[in-house]
Parts: C-alpha cells; sequence; structure tokens
C-alpha cells in the first residue's frame, strides 16, 4: 500500500493504492471513497455503483456511488458520471463531460466533449446535445442542440 497525492478535478486528492482491485480517494472534506478500475477502459467506478461489463469508461472517467451504466455505454476521458445518475445504453458521453447527481441520459444519446448535465436534468432517448453545452439543474431535453456552447433547451 502506498499513498500518493494527485489533482482531481481542481482538487488536490489523496490517492491510497489499496491493491490492485480497489483504490481509495479522499475529497477535500477528508472523506474516503472506494473505487474499482472497470475492466473494459480501466475507468474509476465506485463500490457502488452498477456498470454494464460491455460498457467502455476511459481510465481517467469517473462514476461515482449509486450511478448506473448501461450496456454499450462509452465515458470518455475525464468524464464525471456524479451520484445516483442513470447513463442508458449505447449512450456517448464525450470528454471531459460533469453528468450531475441524480441525473437521466436516455438510450442512444451522445452528449458532446466539455458539456455539463445539471442536477436532476433529463436528456431523453437519442438526443444529441452538442459539445460545450449546459443543460440547466431540473430541465429536460427532448430535442438535439446543435450549436456548440448553446445552453440546450428545455421540453
Amino acid at each position: 500500500m502506498y499513498q500518493r497525492y494527485k489533482n482531481l478535478r481542481h482538487k488536490y486528492v489523496r490517492e491510497t493504492l489499496l491493491s490492485k482491485v480497489y483504490v481509495e480517494i479522499e475529497n477535500e472534506f477528508g472523506e474516503l471513497a472506494r473505487y474499482k478500475h472497470h475492466l473494459n477502459g480501466r475507468g474509476f467506478i465506485s463500490a457502488t455503483a452498477t456498470v454494464h461489463p460491455s460498457a467502455y469508461i476511459e481510465s481517467s472517467a469517473y462514476v461515482e456511488p449509486d450511478a448506473q451504466v448501461g450496456q454499450g455505454a462509452w465515458i470518455g476521458a475525464g468524464s464525471w458520471i456524479d451520484r445516483g445518475a442513470l447513463v442508458g445504453a449505447g449512450v456517448f458521453i464525450g470528454a471531459s463531460v460533469h453528468v450531475g447527481q441524480e441525473s437521466r441520459i436516455g438510450r442512444g444519446a451522445k452528449i458532446g466533449s466539455h458539456s455539463r448535465i445539471g442536477d436532476r436534468a433529463t436528456v431523453a432517448d437519442s438526443v444529441h446535445v452538442a459539445h460545450d453545452s449546459v443543460v440547466p439543474d431540473d430541465s429536460v431535453v427532448s430535442r438535439s442542440s446543435h450549436a456548440e456552447g448553446s445552453f440546450a433547451k428545455a421540453a
């Protein structure tokens, strides 16, 4: 077991390697979270998250506690799937995307890189959210947004 410090989303955290299977990460509040590496992509998966074996989680992506990632989903580098979020089957999430707490991303949706999906937001099946977009908290996106840097329109 050894410890190292690293910058995690603009926060310095202490990472303790417990074994080849689990990693403990301490946040800025001193809370410890236990993660394991997903077999497909080596991303960090919380011990209480559910990720389908066929999903691909990039090595620098995080899936937080109680989140779910469906069959064939792709989570890009540096992306963060927050607590309780649901990512449906066949979803593509680009690099450096934050999917907020308790959010829902429908089957086959595509979320462009550097986007933010707000807490408790819903993105409908097969919707495309352009890169650099922001989906506000508590909103529902039922139509695709094509303009980069846009605020996705709620239904």
